[in-house]
């Protein structure tokens, strides 16, 4: 992909989530989508137990929650993404821009799958049976796809990077100038993605259970079956 077709994409992207942020502020949407992030994340850290145990994979792991999926607040990342994005379409390496433009795609596609659930779910607390009902509705099993595979495709390229040793200079250089511009909340999240994926032993086979696990816990909620906090289901198991 050419660095203007990524830098068109990462134009149109800033604006939807701009436009997401809009309608999650408004209430009681933004209390309900607070909740469903907050159960996601206690799901996703059941299904991963396992594999957080291990200081090198768990790292990775807790990348992927803390700073592509988790119940927390990105508006600062995003801030510092629409404010820096002219010097920051022609400072950073294409495939730093490739990571980015991927990071913002799935937090655009994850923001917006997000409320379509909150809009839907029903009144009362958040249990394992109004999240699966809520997931139904909104349905969109192509979205969701594309979800688990924006998770590999930049766990991946963060891999590739991290090996390639004028990426890793790059990023360094750039640490003191962009806290001084005023874009450390970026600058901090491309060096904890490096920092995470640096040591990591086989990341083949984790990105490939991440898959799997994903691709079998919403077959089983698109198929009527229900997923507890946990992480653990009414029907199959998510391990392997």
């Amino acid at each position: 992909m050419s660095r203007a077709s990524v830098v068109d994409g990462l134009e149109r992207l800033i604006e939807r989530k701009s436009e997401l942020a809009r309608r999650a502020a408004a209430a009681p949407i933004a209390q309900r989508l607070q909740e469903l992030r907050t159960w996601q994340a206690a799901r996703l850290a059941g299904t991963y137990s396992d594999l957080r145990v291990d200081a090198l994979t768990g790292k990775a792991l807790s990348f992927f929650m803390s700073d592509l999926y988790g119940p927390q607040d990105l508006t600062r990342r995003d801030h510092d993404v629409a404010r820096a994005w002219r010097l920051l379409k022609r400072a950073l390496t294409p495939r730093m821009l490739e990571i980015l433009s991927m990071a913002m795609e799935l937090d655009v596609l994850s923001a917006e799958l997000d409320l379509e659930m909150a809009e839907r779910l029903l009144p009362g607390p958040l249990t394992a049976e109004t999240y699966a009902q809520a997931y139904r509705a909104a349905g969109r099993p192509e979205a969701r796809l594309r979800q688990i595979e924006l998770v590999v495709a930049i766990g991946t390229a963060l891999v590739r990077a991290v090996r390639t040793p004028l990426v890793r200079l790059a990023l360094r250089a750039a640490h003191g100038p962009a806290h001084l511009a005023g874009f450390g909340t970026l600058q901090d999240f491309l060096e904890r993605g490096f920092a995470a994926f640096e040591r990591l032993p086989h990341p083949k086979g984790l990105f490939m259970t991440i898959e799997r696990r994903e691709a079998r816990l919403m077959d089983i909620l698109l198929a009527g079956g229900t997923i507890s906090a946990e992480g653990s289901s009414a029907s199959k198991s998510a391990s392997g």
